[in-house]
């Protein structure tokens, strides 16, 4: 796994410099016996090994709903691009995809950076982007759905059970250098504070950075009792490879993880993880009948009996379902249509039942918590009885009852000055 750092360091802003004028998509824009959706993961690349997952989840939705009938009668096609782990490139691919091809609903991203690089093409070409990746908060858009965990969703059940569970409440925090991590820590350093615990540092290494030695070894100089890390990508690899080989154990100094899935942990070897933590809505080791067989039916159709599935995956998989049932429910493609229609809409995802907020586009989901074993599952120990509504702004103060990102948009009043 390699990731190319400079992809995600680099601005966009010479990419949309282009999109001056807004433009309303046209609704008779596809051939009669299609309906046209886009899709844009990195199929090439650093980050292509998480990211075809979510291609391949994508396209196994689409050919299950195939199989039965299709959408308003029609088949669904999926026009594919290849983001190439550059957000530069996702932003000229979600250009090509809107204006070219006329497709007004589009599945894509993985990294809050290749959110953030095509966003400006949606909001400003009146598209809609569904993302799946659990991510920082802090966005508020009428044309992203989100479908991935918010912090209150990983954070707000996770810091209190590291302190009140496992009692530690010495936090080293760590993290790649770039936006999710950093707002990850914001947030975790206001529920650590909350909840009787300090953090003692808070560092960064650049994504994909895969020298570890030095700051393990503050790690293990700085008095802390448990690890918080929001490592992404190739480095999360050679920092728990590094973590076990400078003999540090997760049995008295545990690392507790945003990030770390079934397919990071394939890639480092489940040896390296065994006793850590990850706190997400969905794990591959969830023990339902309907869980069991998606993860059978996902085996069969990348032809892969050991593929792992992961929360990104899922959330990839059941958003294209949110996305029928409300061009179902508005008998109609264009953005106005989905938009209106998605909002309310659940689905019995193979974690359990998940529901767009109308006033927010983001999707209440269940908070679990796993402990990582020597076959390379997650074991969860803590979980949800109830889907949890989604908070972008928790971090602020947002509460259910006093919602700042709505259907009428963000209240800025509320934010801190």
């Amino acid at each position: 796994m390699t990731i190319n750092r400079r992809t995600f360091l680099t601005g966009t802003a010479g990419a949309f410099g282009a999109l001056a004028a807004p433009a309303i998509l046209p609704r008779a824009a596809f051939a009669a016996d299609t309906v046209k959706v886009g899709s844009i993961f990195s199929l090439t690349g650093g980050l292509s090994i998480i990211e075809r997952s979510l291609n391949d989840a994508t396209h196994m939705a689409v050919s299950e709903i195939n199989a039965a009938g299709g959408v308003l009668g029609k088949q669904i096609e999926i026009v594919a691009e290849d983001g190439a782990s550059d957000p530069k490139t996702f932003n000229e691919k979600a250009s090509k995809l809107i204006l070219q091809d006329r497709i007004s609903s589009v599945f894509a991203c993985y990294t809050s950076a290749s959110r953030k690089a095509v966003l400006p093409v949606f909001e400003r070409r009146n598209g809609l982007l569904f993302y799946p990746t659990y991510y920082e908060g802090f966005e508020c858009s009428k044309n992203v759905v989100y479908t991935g965990a918010v912090p209150n969703q990983q954070l707000s059940n996770f810091i209190p059970w590291i302190i009140n569970t496992l009692g530690k409440k010495k936090f080293f925090i760590v993290g790649s250098n770039y936006i999710y991590p950093r707002e990850m820590a914001k947030v975790s350093k206001m529920l650590i504070e909350q909840n009787g615990g300090e953090w003692v540092a808070d560092e960064y290494l650049e994504l994909g950075h895969s020298e570890w030695a030095s700051m393990v070894s503050k790690i293990k100089s700085s008095g802390c009792d448990v690890v918080l890390s929001n490592v992404v990508g190739d480095s999360v690899v050679a920092f728990y490879r590094e973590f076990k080989n400078q003999g540090l154990s997760h049995d008295t100094l545990p690392i507790c993880a945003t990030v770390t899935s079934e397919i990071e942990i394939a890639a480092m070897g489940a040896e390296y993880a065994a006793g850590s933590y990850t706190s997400f809505p969905y794990f591959q080791a969830i023990d339902t009948p309907a869980n069991t067989e998606f993860v059978a039916r996902y085996r069969k159709f990348v032809g892969d009996e050991k593929a792992v599935t992961h929360h990104a995956l899922e959330s990839s998989y059941f958003q294209v379902y949110l996305w029928k049932q409300a061009v179902e429910k508005a008998g109609d493609t264009s953005t106005e249509a989905v938009r209106a229609a998605v909002g309310g809409q659940t689905f019995d995802a193979p974690g359990g039942k998940v529901t767009v907020e109308a006033e927010n586009l983001h999707t209440a989901l269940t908070p679990r918590i796993a402990q990582w074993q020597d076959d390379g599952q997650g074991k969860i120990i803590d979980a949800y009885d109830e889907p949890e509504f989604p908070l972008p702004y928790v971090a602020y103060g947002e509460a259910q009852d006093n919602l700042y990102c709505t259907a009428s948009g963000l209240d800025t009043s509320k934010l801190p000055k």
